[in-house]
């Protein structure tokens, strides 16, 4: 086979990717860039700390899957609107068209002070500058009777991956006239409004195969994202199918028992044949093991994304405390580009513009009744401040409507290009 320099490339970085290797400091002429986590924020800060650094920095991606699928839209794969296979993402490109070494490894630690990140194999990267992105970790006993061990029983389904496919294959094989309740989770946590765009999937599902159906939200939260956008179409669609039962009404008082399949809700016992419990949420575990949280998330400078506790380390996306953003995939986007010039300009004396953020959450309701939600962010000394925003209106017509479901698509096309290349 006749290799051109890029094919080139490209075989020896695939190589090196099947590895795990120590890393050694010695004598390395680059500045080293390394990136824990492959999502909307990890694959982003390292594509674009390769891309517009130009071969100036050592870049390394550390992810354990080779195969990433995203949380974001996955609701729509419940509801039937997307096939599983679409979701899913690979770091190919990443390696041979960036440089990026990517690394299919778990990271287990990080020294501080020796600036290495530890690895679930055995070896250990360096780094100048570390940017980790590692998502949502679930708070041991948020919902009593609920644990990772009973996620087989009762998923949660809101991390990327197989999660998704078990909930969706529950719903299917629910009997005739059946009870499906969601545990929502307490504020703060990973996009606003994706328990309730779920809640519309599983109706429209349902509706179509199981009309008979019960659906009930137990929800500690007096109000959520879009309530008022989701209530009327709920109201339109599957009108005396989905019942909320919020705070008022026992919503903050839930347990479970996964071997009977029940809901406590305030004392009262519901039969159930799916709970999907989505627990209370903190920043991924590789937070709290390199000592970067206050709490449950991992506070930084909105001007950098800097960790207020390391310089020398960034914290993106769903796992920081950032001040006015959403924890949703569009802003670990955003923050991941912020972070990515701020790393370049430390490792390579380059210009460093003011940061500016923002977001859109789109939500399908029913087929082609899309809605949307967003704003524009600044950083100031104290956080990143919201500087103004937008929501879809109640009683919007059905053609703007399927145009913002049609621009959801759009965006899901170009922040996945955006990630992985």
């Amino acid at each position: 086979m006749t290799l051109n320099r890029r094919a080139f490339l490209g075989t020896a970085t695939a190589a090196a990717t099947l590895a795990a290797p120590m890393v050694n400091a010695a004598g390395h002429a680059r500045p080293r860039a390394v990136v824990i986590g492959g999502g909307a924020g990890g694959a982003t800060a390292a594509r674009y700390i390769a891309k517009d650094s130009a071969g100036e920095v050592d870049v390394t991606l550390i992810e354990p899957t080779r195969t990433y699928f995203t949380c974001f839209f996955s609701n729509l794969y419940i509801g039937g609107f997307r096939e599983y296979d679409s979701l899913g993402h690979t770091y190919g490109t990443l390696a041979a068209d960036y440089g990026i070494n990517v690394v299919h490894d778990w990271a287990t630690g990080v020294d501080r002070d020796a600036r290495t990140v530890a690895l679930a194999s055995g070896g250990s990267v360096p780094y100048d500058r570390l940017v980790i992105s590692p998502g949502i970790d679930f708070i041991d006993g948020s919902v009593p009777g609920w644990d990772l061990a009973a996620q087989g029983v009762m998923p949660h389904a809101y991390k990327g991956g197989t999660q998704a496919q078990l909930l969706k294959s529950q719903i299917m094989a629910m009997p005739e006239g059946g009870t499906y309740v969601m545990v929502a989770p307490p504020n703060p946590y990973r996009c606003p409004p994706g328990p309730y765009e779920r809640i519309s999937m599983v109706a429209h599902y349902l509706k179509q195969n199981n009309p008979t159906a019960k659906i009930i939200i137990a929800d500690p939260k007096e109000k959520f994202s879009k309530q008022a956008l989701f209530e009327e179409g709920w109201q339109k669609h599957y009108g005396g199918m989905i019942e909320r039962i919020g705070p008022d009404f026992g919503g903050e008082n839930i347990s479970v028992d996964p071997a009977a399949m029940t809901v406590d809700i305030d004392g009262e016992v519901i039969d159930a044949d799916v709970v999907n419990v989505i627990p209370a949420q903190k920043a991924g575990h590789i937070c709290a093991a390199a000592g970067l949280t206050d709490g449950n998330w991992a506070p930084v400078d909105g001007n950098t994304m800097q960790s207020r506790l390391d310089e020398n380390i960034h914290v993106l996306g769903d796992a920081s405390a950032q001040g006015d953003m959403p924890k949703s995939g569009y802003s670990a986007n955003s923050q991941a580009k912020v972070a990515a010039m701020a790393v370049r300009g430390a490792l390579t004396d380059s210009r460093v513009f003011p940061a500016k953020f923002s977001n859109t959450c789109w939500s399908l309701i029913a087929t082609e009744d899309g809605v949307k939600v967003g704003a524009s962010y600044e950083a100031t000394a104290e956080k990143i401040a919201k500087t103004d925003g937008f929501i879809s209106q109640t009683g919007e017509d059905d053609a703007l409507r399927r145009t913002t479901y049609e621009e959801s698509i759009g965006w899901y096309a170009g922040i996945t290009s955006d990630m992985f290349g």
